[in-house]
């Protein structure tokens, strides 16, 4: 057997074990509670609510593109660690998993942010910690820019910053669209990080076609994609950014210059790279808990008002 066909079929192998995986947790869901988020029933659940051991803070966990809170979250093992110490509560984005799923890009953009606003609202909760990966890292970042009295910190994982008219991404948007709504599916958004940096691997292209074209809907992601344009934040936006920000990213995932770029930008920011660890495969890095956590902790009780009571961070 030739060198080229066995690395096809260990591709085809584990885009099938992944795919089983992702199979379970789209048809095995955690089922939770919902609420109205400007007219889109929102899917969410809570964990780790506070049992006598004093008050607990808030993490609200925002998932990736095309798939869900319990894959990206639950699946790694991240929601059971955190909510040892946390309340952690997982939001289905609209377009995904159990939330309802409008196919108008006039329903996402900012309603994304203003989603996560809503939650906080519906639940009572003044600020939380908010973590996003990949989609749930550009919905973090926009946050944090535009409404970050509602934040204790924020964490963009697998997600950094570039500047719009460089976006390769934006740049071939309206095909990502057309592929989507005609039922084509499409590969890993990742994949569009521009010239020079490190594709997705085939295993991980073959799993998200498989997602994008059979398990989720493909009009209502069309629609988060024409949405994405309102989520952009400028340079200025970062700079301004008050509160204590985490990125963490895998040295293969073509979306890492834009995170590195981030340390630079950010006024306080940790940012972490995950050896050898691409896009899809860092959530399963226990490296990715640790460091989270590790961030998590750190400012658990951090005074709110940065202005009147600053520390120095200690280093993950």
């Amino acid at each position: 057997m030739s060198t080229l066909l066995r690395l096809l079929v260990a591709a085809v192998l584990l885009t099938a074990a992944a795919g089983g995986a992702v199979l379970y947790r789209i048809t095995r869901r955690t089922k939770g509670s919902t609420f109205d988020s400007n007219g889109v029933r929102l899917h969410y659940t809570i964990e780790g609510e506070s049992e006598g051991d004093g008050e607990r803070e808030p993490v609200v966990l925002l998932h990736g593109f095309a798939v869900n809170a319990d894959i990206n979250w639950r699946l790694p093992g991240i929601t059971r660690e955190l909510a040892k110490e946390f309340t952690v509560i997982s939001m289905d984005h609209r377009g995904h998993g159990l939330s309802g799923k409008p196919d108008d890009a006039r329903m996402y953009g900012m309603e994304m942010v203003d989603d996560v606003l809503r939650l906080l609202d519906h639940l009572g909760i003044e600020k939380a910690h908010v973590v996003g990966y990949s989609l749930g890292g550009v919905v973090t970042l926009k946050l944090a820019a535009t409404r970050p009295e509602r934040l204790l910190t924020a964490s963009s994982l697998g997600m950094g910053w570039e500047r719009i008219e460089n976006s390769a991404f934006m740049a071939a948007a309206a095909d990502i669209e057309a592929d989507l709504r005609s039922g084509r599916g499409i590969g890993p958004l990742s994949a569009y990080g521009g010239d020079g940096t490190e594709k997705p691997g085939l295993a991980g292209t073959m799993l998200m076609k498989f997602v994008t074209r059979y398990l989720a809907d493909g009009a209502a992601l069309a629609a988060v994609v024409g949405g994405i344009p309102e989520l952009t934040v400028t340079e200025e936006d970062l700079r301004g950014i008050p509160v204590p920000m985490c990125s963490i990213v895998g040295s293969r995932d073509p979306l890492r210059g834009g995170v590195e770029a981030l340390e630079g930008l950010v006024p306080e920011i940790t940012v972490t790279v995950l050896d050898g660890a691409s896009h899809m495969s860092a959530p399963l890095r226990p490296q990715l808990l640790h460091d989270l956590r590790s961030f998590l902790r750190w400012n658990r009780g951090r005074p709110q008002d940065l202005h009147e009571a600053k520390r120095d961070r200690q280093p993950i």
